[in-house]
Parts: structure tokens; C-alpha cells; sequence
């Protein structure tokens, strides 16, 4: 016997496939990558804490998918900021469903907790869930809540053990962890989400910049670093916070941008939208300035794709505060 797991590295899923492999089954943990998961590369981490529980690991790209059905029109609705929680969590239940045949497996598996999230997780937003992704045979398994749910075909068909699942509700994770030393994991992530649209900042980016222009795939990563201004003239200027920062912009392929930085000074490196006028690359140029050692007293050069501006820094960061899209 086989199952999916949805894996988003977390306890409940480490936990919720441990439950599954004690019985003999094998998983294949599945992170459905939608994009906003987080700002850095977790994949070798997933992998590991995948095999911690003795689970194959794969990535599912469904970023496109998810950009053009769901994130800007979910049925229903956002949680706090841009997080359109049950349909995600639906379409990710929905593309597992389809991946069974795929990896020969009969059913799907997630660490979700009855109660533990107020949108998502509440007994009546599993249900709609459920419903949403189509589960029609009744095969996703919810092992850290089965014994107050309704049993699914797993259970009935005695592929798994229903007395051998949990009946965890609510935000006390006093079972979780108590399961966690007795199994010995080594490390985990922390409660709470990775989620990059739950967060107040990503949610005032992306309101930001759907007011001037359509938003794609290729704009996911673009959002999710440096410090984002917008220009006079409409042009959308970023620049790196760091070390870090310059590092992950330098990896970003958009068409819709071009790199800039300034010649001969360390300093962030910065993009910005390649149909800039010429009016905003020039007060780009005295931004960017402003995040380097470039002296006021006179004038630096910056590098914005083939041209060369001049120009001077403002004399306080303070000045450039009024172009951010979020403060």
C-alpha cells in the first residue's frame, strides 16, 4: 500500500507520515509549490525531514496553475492579508488526487489539524476543502484528527488502522511534541506558517502591483526581495537589503526588468522595470545612490542595463521613504 502526503515540512506532516510508514505504507511526501512558501531554497531541508520519517520526497511545481485560478479569484475568499487558504488548500488536495495513478499510490494523506487554524482547519472549512478538491471516493486521510472526523475509505477498506491515527483539535501541540522526542526528530519547522501571503507586507505588494500591471509567475520571486519603490512615471524600482538580498535578485530572470547598480561603490544591487522612462531610471539612479557610501558633494554613476546615469544621493534616506510601496 502507498499514499501521498501534502509535506510542507512541518511537525504535523512529519508526524502525520511517520503514522503511515509505523504501518507499513509507503509515502511519497509531495510539496506543492505555489510559489509563496518562502523567500529561501528549502528543498534539501525537506528532503531531509522527509527521509527523517521515512518518506520519498518530490516538488511539484503548480506556481502557474495557482497564479491563474486561484490567487485573484478564490471562491472562498482571503484570510487576513492575500491568502486565499481553502482554495490552496483544495488545489493542492486536487493536483495529489491526480498525481495517484502517477505514483501508483490509492490515497492522500495531510498533517492538517481540526481546529488548529481558524480559515482553513475549522471542521466546516475542511469540509468545504474536501469538497472543493473533488475527493468524491473519499480518500484524503486527515491521520493527526481521524478519530473525530468522519472515516474516509482508507479506514473502511482497512488500508490503514483507524485506532492507530490520533484525535488532535485545537492549537495545543502538547501530542505533537511529546511525539516528536519519542520518535527522535532531529529538527523541524516551527509552528505558525511559512505562508509569504499571510504576511501584511506581501499582501501590500501584490494589492500594489496588480493597480499597474498584470501579475504572472515571473513576478513571484520579484516580490519577494529587496525594498520595493514605485516611480512618478510608474516604473517599479527595487533595491537589495543585503548581502543576501543582492544575491537572490541576481538569480531573478523577469523580461519584464533589468539589473542596475552603481559603478566603482559597493552597494545593493537593484532592478527595475525595463520600460522605464527615462525620468524615473534618472531618479532611480539618485535612489539607488542613497543606499551606498556615493557623498552628496558630488556626482556618482550608476549602470541601469546598457546606460550610464549621473547623478547625486539624497542627502537622507528619509527623502526616498515616500516612493515605497511598503514602509
Amino acid at each position: 500500500m502507498k499514499c501521498l502526503a501534502l509535506f510542507s515540512g512541518g511537525l504535523d506532516s512529519m508526524i502525520a507520515i511517520k503514522l503511515m510508514t509505523n504501518q507499513g505504507i509507503d509515502v511519497t511526501a509531495l510539496f506543492i509549490d505555489v510559489g509563496f512558501g518562502s523567500s529561501d531554497d528549502k528543498s534539501e531541508i525537506l528532503k531531509k525531514r522527509a527521509k527523517m520519517v521515512g518518506a520519498d520526497f518530490e516538488i511539484i511545481n503548480a506556481r502557474e496553475g495557482f497564479v491563474q485560478d486561484i490567487l485573484f479569484n478564490p471562491k472562498y475568499g482571503y484570510g487576513k492579508n492575500f491568502n486565499p487558504c481553502i482554495d490552496c488548500h483544495a488545489n493542492m488536495f486536487r493536483i495529489a488526487l491526480g498525481l495517484l495513478d502517477k505514483y501508483n499510490a490509492s490515497f492522500v494523506i495531510t498533517g492538517e489539524v481540526l481546529g488548529q487554524r481558524p480559515m482553513s482547519q475549522r471542521a466546516d472549512a475542511i469540509t468545504n476543502v474536501t469538497k472543493l478538491a473533488g475527493d468524491e471516493e473519499s480518500l484524503i486521510l486527515r491521520p493527526m484528527s481521524a478519530k473525530l472526523l468522519k472515516p474516509t475509505k482508507p479506514e473502511i477498506e482497512g488500508w490503514v488502522d483507524r485506532e492507530k491515527l490520533l484525535d488532535i483539535s485545537g492549537r495545543n501541540r502538547e501530542t505533537q511534541l511529546r511525539l516528536a522526542k519519542e520518535w527522535g526528530f532531529e529538527e523541524y519547522e516551527s509552528p505558525g506558517g511559512g505562508c509569504l501571503l499571510t504576511q501584511e507586507a506581501m499582501a501590500a505588494k501584490i494589492k500594489e502591483h496588480i493597480k499597474y500591471e498584470d501579475f504572472t509567475v515571473d513576478d513571484i520571486d520579484v516580490l519577494k526581495y529587496g525594498r520595493h519603490l514605485r516611480l512618478p512615471d510608474g516604473a517599479k524600482l527595487i533595491i537589495g537589503r543585503n548581502k543576501d538580498d543582492n544575491e537572490k535578485i541576481s538569480q531573478i530572470k523577469n523580461p519584464k526588468y533589468i539589473f542596475a547598480k552603481a559603478k566603482d561603490l559597493p552597494g545593493p544591487l537593484s532592478m527595475i522595470s525595463k520600460n522605464a522612462t527615462k525620468k524615473d531610471k534618472q531618479l532611480a539612479t539618485k535612489l539607488i545612490l542613497t543606499y551606498t557610501k556615493a557623498t552628496p558633494d558630488r556626482e556618482w554613476s550608476v549602470k541601469i542595463g546598457d546606460e550610464e546615469y549621473r547623478d547625486r544621493p539624497f542627502e537622507s534616506k528619509t527623502e526616498a521613504q515616500k516612493y515605497f510601496v511598503v514602509r
